[in-house]
């Protein structure tokens, strides 16, 4: 029988399905053939992932709880039954889409099996309840470990064709060298504050490591970038709030370089082999290990601690990142 596999990853975060990259890769070449994925919408994965071979084809789902969690069994439970999978891998926890496959039956259902999941499951080994507390690409690396699937590369890494974006090249007429600010998180507490990335503009600028900025942000977070420019009073920023992904994309490559948030486009970034700076101050930096993303942290760091309070990311000062971009450019 020709097996045909499906692997479902449930966050909502560019940056988290990102990390996943080289797992659902492994799985791909473990079965030697073509992947379909079940993703939420947000993730916007049809665009950023569209030119990866390993990938045959991706569904959505949004993963509701409520009233609606027997909704999205039932819409998950149509997509495996009409497919007829013989593989669905599971990446995180949650037992939605195990009871899914279950009801399609599903031969082979591999997943984390912590807590209550394990019951729905074909595997016979499991993470344990402790294994909770690492990070996400180290569940998925000891997950694929238990079932005896080889990971060649660990690091993220997205593949896009130029011919994708010809209408992009078409809005960029900025001429001269470009970087890139990621000025938003969907976390606000990670974000560095507007006038950092002012002052910081100002000393690349007198270094003369670009002609124009490119500010990514969320069209929700439209305002940073409106502020920075504002505050600014300096026509080199590029505000790209408006953009869509594969725009978002574009720009990332037209990019010498990028800094940002510890947020998604930070995380596109590297996976997009664009030399990509992370700033970090409250948040984990060790979640990097399997990133090519450069951190910079403040003085007297400590990693592995979560403070969610943007006040912290003020430890980061102007000239620390400035010092660690001209050093690792």
């Amino acid at each position: 029988m020709t097996e045909n596999i499906c692997i479902i990853y449930s966050h909502h975060k560019l940056g988290d399905l990102i990390w996943q990259l080289p797992y659902i890769k492994a799985i791909s070449e473990h079965h030697n053939i073509s992947v379909n994925l079940i993703l939420r919408k947000k993730t916007q994965a049809k665009n950023i992932l569209k030119d990866l071979k390993h990938i045959k084809n991706i569904h959505y789902n949004d993963f509701r709880k409520g009233l609606f969690y027997w909704i999205d069994v039932f819409r998950i439970y149509k997509i495996l039954n009409k497919e007829k999978y013989t593989h669905v891998y599971i990446l995180d926890k949650i037992n939605k889409p195990a009871i899914s496959a279950r009801l399609a039956r599903i031969k082979n259902i591999i997943g984390p099996g912590i807590k209550k999941q394990k019951r729905w499951l074909t595997n016979k080994y499991f993470l344990d309840e402790e294994d909770w507390n690492l990070n996400y690409s180290e569940q998925s690396q000891k997950l694929l470990k238990l079932n005896n699937i080889k990971i060649n590369n660990f690091y993220p890494k997205i593949d896009i064709k130029m011919e994708s974006f010809e209408e992009t090249k078409k809005k960029l007429t900025y001429k001269g060298k470009k970087i890139a600010f990621g000025v938003d998180s969907f976390e606000i507490y990670k974000m560095w504050y507007e006038e950092n990335f002012v002052k910081l503009a100002e000393k690349l600028y007198d270094k003369k490591l670009f002609d124009h900025i490119y500010l990514i942000c969320g069209q929700d977070k439209n305002y940073v970038s409106k502020k920075i420019i504002e505050n600014s009073g300096k026509n080199y920023f590029i505000d790209c709030s408006k953009l869509d992904l594969i725009d978002i994309i574009a720009v990332l490559k037209d990019s010498s370089f990028f800094v940002g948030n510890n947020s998604g486009p930070l995380n596109l970034s590297a996976a997009l082999d664009v030399k990509s700076f992370g700033l970090f101050g409250n948040t984990p930096m060790s979640q990097l290990k399997y990133s090519k993303v450069i951190p910079i942290v403040p003085d007297k760091y400590k990693d592995n601690i979560f403070t969610k309070n943007r006040e912290e990311m003020k430890k980061l000062t102007v000239q620390n990142v400035y010092d660690n971009i001209i050093k690792k450019l």
